[in-house]
């Protein structure tokens, strides 16, 4: 059982690292933010970058989605641990 959970929980957080990414990098292809697909990556992220996004901008830089990925990548080890150290 544990190890389901570990998988379930190791799995969306995968798939969220991987729509952070897509989200930093639908700006430089000039992505359509009307398109409702866009709107919903946006949506999904906009709450865990927006907090980080106030200790994140370096000039003209929004190192908000490396932030969030670290901030991912250590949330899933600890929890990975805690819930019966499988990693």
């Amino acid at each position: 059982m544990v190890i389901l959970l570990v998988q379930l929980v190791d799995g969306v957080a995968f798939l969220y690292s991987l729509v952070i990414v897509a989200r930093a990098f639908l700006p430089l292809i000039g992505a359509d933010t009307t398109n409702p697909v866009i709107r919903f990556i946006f949506d999904i992220t906009e709450p865990i970058l927006a907090p980080l996004r106030r200790f994140t901008v370096v000039g003209m830089w929004d190192l908000s989605p490396m932030a969030a990925l670290i901030l991912l990548m250590v949330v899933r080890q600890l929890l990975a641990y805690a819930l019966g150290g499988l990693r």
